[in-house]
């Protein structure tokens, strides 16, 4: 009677996979001399390591693929992706220089990924220099990883690459472009409002003109700071965080405070308590 199969990612399987690849790295090591190019594979013992390397990671780039699921592209095409950056990593891996695989591997496949998000998957395409150093992190994050042990922080890839922590930050944080927030999604922790609510609907800006002539006297009436803040957010689309370094407070009190100045507004527009949209919104944030 045939043993039930193992689960190739449970401790079990795991554990098998590395003293498998452990054997084909020792393999390439011991009976296949470094050839002056890493990625020569005429060597057929060369080869055949190289495409038992393959084979014998293929879960680990299936589960580094499944890791950015639901961001807009289809699992099976990132796995294709996540398989080729396998392939390059077992090409150019080079066994006489004395580090895991895996150590190596991890990042070319996690980069080959971002690589593909970065050239087919934008809903919304952040600016050229952003990209570029989303492509530069991807590269320093893999040298990183070998250099140090473990993942490198923002401050490790902004040191590494001599550039302000800010722009890695601002580049990391660009993921979402990747896949578009939903028009149905609260504009606020309260949930009164959805991001839709303040897109303009029509085919010409009249009804945008028309909402600001109304809404003019409304806004002065309010105090400076209320201003500030629907300024900033309504004509210069400034994020909550960014407002809330602006005016003094913390981001959870912008957020009260919209709701709040937008509740009012309605109120005094004459919106009916009952929740129905009236034909005056605010201005398109």
């Amino acid at each position: 009677m045939s043993a039930a199969p193992v689960d190739p990612m449970s401790p079990a399987g795991r554990a098998a996979r590395a003293r498998r690849t452990d054997a084909i790295v020792a393999a390439l090591r011991d009976h296949v001399p470094p050839p002056d190019d890493p990625r020569d594979v005429r060597n057929p013992a060369r080869a055949a390591c190289v495409d038992d390397l393959i084979e014998a990671n293929l879960e680990v780039a299936r589960t580094l693929a499944a890791r950015y699921r639901n961001r807009g592209i289809d699992l099976d095409d990132l796995e294709q992706v996540a398989f080729v950056g396998l392939t390059k990593a077992a090409h150019r891996f080079d066994p006489h220089a004395g580090y895991d695989f895996l150590a190596y591997a991890v990042p070319t496949i996690r980069g080959e990924v971002r690589r593909h998000f970065r050239d087919c998957g934008w809903a919304v395409r952040p600016p050229r220099r952003v990209q570029d150093m989303q492509r530069r992190i991807a590269a320093a994050q893999g040298e990183l990883m070998l250099k140090l042990g473990r993942s490198p922080r923002p401050s490790d890839v902004a040191a590494y690459l001599e550039v302000d922590l800010a722009d890695v930050q601002e580049a990391l944080a660009a993921d979402g472009c990747f896949s578009p927030a939903s028009l149905d999604s609260p504009a606020s922790a309260e949930g009164a409002s959805t991001l839709g609510d303040f897109i303009v609907h029509g085919d010409n800006d009249l009804g945008a003109a028309e909402a600001r002539v109304i809404l003019e006297p409304l806004l002065r009436q309010l105090c400076p700071r209320d201003q500030r803040i629907v300024q900033l957010r309504f004509y210069e689309e400034r994020t909550q965080q960014e407002i809330a370094e602006d005016v003094g407070v913390n981001q959870a009190q912008v957020s009260r405070i919209l709701f709040r100045i937008l509740r009012e507004l309605r109120g005094q527009l004459g919106d009916p308590a009952d929740g129905h949209d009236h034909p005056h919104k605010p201005p398109a944030a």
